[in-house]
């Protein structure tokens, strides 16, 4: 069968085989276009970028784990142009396919692992996720992802957007899976469960299927979320464009026009601005731990459904902001958070955010929700 075009940038049977063998014998392995593979180059969705990159000497350590793990590498997927979107739809490869709703986008910018999960031509996607990229394509495609603590899974070999926010993730069809990679990339950390849960955004109904005390409650960051979305951005902009503004310069009109925008709203970012944003954003999260202190855990939407597929620019934008609302707490904070499914049709799912270094039980918890396997449907 032909590879898909809008999903797979190289596939293989398999394009790397594992190095070991361990808890992940046999299961494949779609990479997310920004970690080095050995022997292909990273294009970071963009086919200019593609073409002035070099071949990798090395696996990515995240890579390279899962391979030692037994993993094999199925092929190299597609992202959102240097991870700088949320809607799975690159403007140069096309918008991968969402099998749990074919009219929507599959979500971002882990866009092509989550649909060759989804599809299932893999067992794992491998990804990013800065403001929601792996939350974001496994809500809107009811699968079950994890964006770890910052920092507690290695970036090295991996392009960055915004260093003070990427964190690698994963993404599976199933909570088993999901913890099983888990135990191949997490450090050690605590298992056990909340005694209770915080639920925000309609959530309480989803929250009480976890068999814990859940108690609705409020945030002004989530009522008012316009403040806590301009620091993020000026904070993830100014660092995307330090990194990339010299090159999107000297490559004029080779980014799609939406994604241009975004790092050029970041050259206009001042020292002041982007200061004062980093202290908003440490208040917040002092304030949101505080309120979780040692025994609670945040419940709110995952982002989602997707998009019309061919919806236009103001649409997405505002879908865009919508999803943002959702996923720039954990985010911002640096707090681990799983997007686990719902059963909605199409796709939204729910995600919770624990305290840092909750990442294994946020996982155990998950795993203990959905005891099959698979994702337990709404009643």
């Amino acid at each position: 069968m032909t590879a898909d075009p809008s999903v797979w940038r190289v596939k293989g049977m398999p394009l790397a085989p594992a190095t070991g063998h361990g808890v992940l014998d046999g299961m494949r392995l779609a990479v997310k276009d920004l970690f080095a593979v050995t022997g292909f180059a990273v294009g970071g969705g963009n086919p200019a970028w593609l073409a002035e990159a070099l071949p990798a000497a090395e696996d990515a350590p995240a890579v390279a784990r899962l391979r030692a793990a037994g993993a094999v590498v199925q092929g190299i997927a597609h992202t959102d142009e240097f991870a700088y979107s949320l809607s799975g739809a690159n403007a140069h490869y096309g918008a991968p396919p969402n099998p749990a709703a074919p009219d929507l986008v599959t979500g971002g910018s882990s866009s092509g692992p989550a649909s060759a999960v989804a599809t299932g031509h893999a067992d794992i996607g491998l990804g990013t996720d800065t403001s929601g990229s792996i939350r974001v394509p496994a809500s809107c495609c009811g699968l079950f992802g994890l964006r770890p603590t910052h920092g507690a899974v290695p970036t090295e070999g991996v392009q960055p957007l915004a260093p003070s926010f990427d964190t690698v993730g994963w993404i599976t069809r199933d909570a088993a899976t999901l913890a099983a990679v888990g135990e191949v990339l997490l450090p050690p950390g605590p298992v056990a469960a909340p005694r209770r849960l915080l639920a925000i955004g309609g959530t309480a109904a989803d929250a009480a299927r976890f068999g814990l005390p859940v108690r609705e409650t409020s945030l002004s960051t989530w009522d008012d979320p316009d403040p806590l979305l301009l620091a993020f951005r000026r904070a993830q902009s100014a660092e995307a464009w330090r990194a990339y503004g010299a090159w999107v310069e000297a490559h004029p009109r080779v980014l799609a026009p939406d994604v241009e925008g975004r790092f050029r709203f970041g050259a206009a970012v001042t020292a002041a601005e982007e200061a004062d944003a980093r202290a908003r954003l440490a208040a917040w999260r002092a304030e949101l731990l505080d309120l979780l202190g040692d025994e609670a855990w945040l419940v709110l939407p995952a982002g989602g459904p997707g998009h019309a597929r061919d919806l236009g620019l103001a649409g997405r934008d505002a879908w865009r902001r919508g999803i943002l609302r959702c996923s720039v707490p954990a985010s911002a904070y640096g707090l681990p958070s799983v997007s686990l499914p719902t059963g909605a049709s199409p796709p939204a799912g729910i995600a919770l955010v624990a305290p840092p270094g909750h990442d294994r039980a946020l996982l155990a918890l998950a795993a203990a929700e959905a005891p099959a396997g698979g994702p337990r449907l709404a009643p």
